[in-house]
């Protein structure tokens, strides 16, 4: 198969969807891989080394689009990239297409075969494409939240972990996830107040039994959130729910009960955003304020640290990205069940039922899309 690697176009966005030792396995497997040039500069991966591991450069990103069956991306494609998309071909990437009406219908009207890394599930159910990304956005929201509430730049002008004789900030992170779960693990590291709020009681005890005494864990209610608002001076939203818009677990009106100057951080954002009153940001402006609050809802977190990001990235995609092409799609869903959930958008339908519902268009099983019965 021939696998096109262009260049992301998405503000700030400096990963590349492949590594030099991921091209030298889709060679080995005998796929002709075609990378544009210096789409791996953002992540310190040259052209050459791209070459020397056998990948053809290609002067630009129409030409990656029109010799690529398969198109290996990191972000959502852009309007100008979704324009060259041919429905023979596949998209293996992040897709987030929940609450994003507007690519889906473009990535409908393509008529491509769109797989979605996020919606890809393991033989335990569980999102083993959208974990690694998950793991690093979660360290990052710690570490912009403790920035962030420093007060030259907004914040309440609080040091995170304290000092001996003055308290350490409380932090809250809602959602007991891989997102969840690593903020805390950095927020605890720097020595906060943390407290991890969840709706699973099985994930709270395995929580609880890991964390001991680091960490408080709190069963998600409405009403204990707004019971720990006036005492947040950081608040992490690492709420998922797969493939569908995220929901919101604080309301605008709930902010009256936060201190000035205290952060929100959502790491949903890409889903949508589980604070009401959440908007996508950049890395480049990072913020915005809403009745005294700062909010931080960069929706390409692990875009920031593209080296780290990116050797993460092709390790968990890389083996999947192998089995479609060395397979096709329809055999490679057959060999693992858990690729058939990732197929997002197919022959210009909706074939995820979250997508649809978010979108508010009709969801088409992924074997009546493709005629596979």
């Amino acid at each position: 198969m021939k696998v096109g690697v262009p260049k992301e176009i998405k503000q700030d966005e400096y990963r590349v969807a492949i590594t030099p030792a991921g091209v030298r396995e889709m060679v080995e497997h005998g796929h002709e891989v075609f990378i544009e040039a210096s789409a791996g500069e953002g992540s310190a991966i040259t052209d050459a080394a791209f070459e020397a591991q056998g990948a053809r450069i290609v002067p630009d990103a129409a030409g990656v689009f029109e010799a690529g069956e398969m198109i290996l991306h990191v972000k959502e494609l852009q309007a100008s990239e979704i324009e060259m998309l041919k429905p023979e071909q596949l998209l293996f990437t992040y897709l987030h297409l929940a609450p994003d009406p507007e690519q889906t219908a473009g990535l409908c009207g393509s008529g491509a075969t769109c797989i979605a890394y996020e919606t890809v599930k393991d033989a335990e159910g569980r999102l083993p494409l959208l974990a690694p990304m998950s793991e690093i956005a979660g360290k990052i929201a710690t570490q912009a939240g403790a920035f962030m509430l420093e007060k030259p730049l907004g914040g309440r002008g609080i040091l995170l972990g304290g000092v001996p004789g003055v308290a350490a900030a409380t932090v809250v992170v809602i959602g007991g996830g891989v997102v969840g779960t690593n903020a805390a693990f950095i927020a605890m590291g720097m020595a906060a107040d943390v407290f991890i709020f969840d709706r699973s009681i099985d994930r709270l005890r395995e929580l609880d039994m890991a964390y001991g005494r680091e960490a408080s864990t709190v069963y998600s209610t409405t009403l204990a959130v707004e019971e720990i608002l006036p005492r947040a001076d950081l608040v992490i939203g690492a709420v998922l729910v797969h493939g569908a818009r995220a929901p919101f677990v604080i309301k605008r009106s709930q902010l009256s009960l936060m201190k000035p100057g205290a952060v929100l951080v959502d790491v949903a954002i890409d889903q949508g955003g589980c604070f009401e009153t959440s908007r996508p940001t950049t890395h480049r402006d990072p913020v915005y304020e809403v009745d005294g609050i700062t909010h931080y809802c960069v929706a390409n977190m692990p875009g920031a640290v593209p080296i780290t990001a990116t050797q993460a990235l092709t390790n968990a995609t890389l083996p999947y990205a192998i089995a479609l092409a060395d397979n096709g799609v329809q055999a490679a869903v057959q060999r693992d069940p858990g690729l058939r959930p990732g197929i997002n958008v197919a022959n210009g339908k909706v074939t995820h039922s979250g997508v649809a519902e978010g979108v508010g268009r009709e969801y088409v099983p992924v074997e009546e899309a493709l005629g596979w019965v």
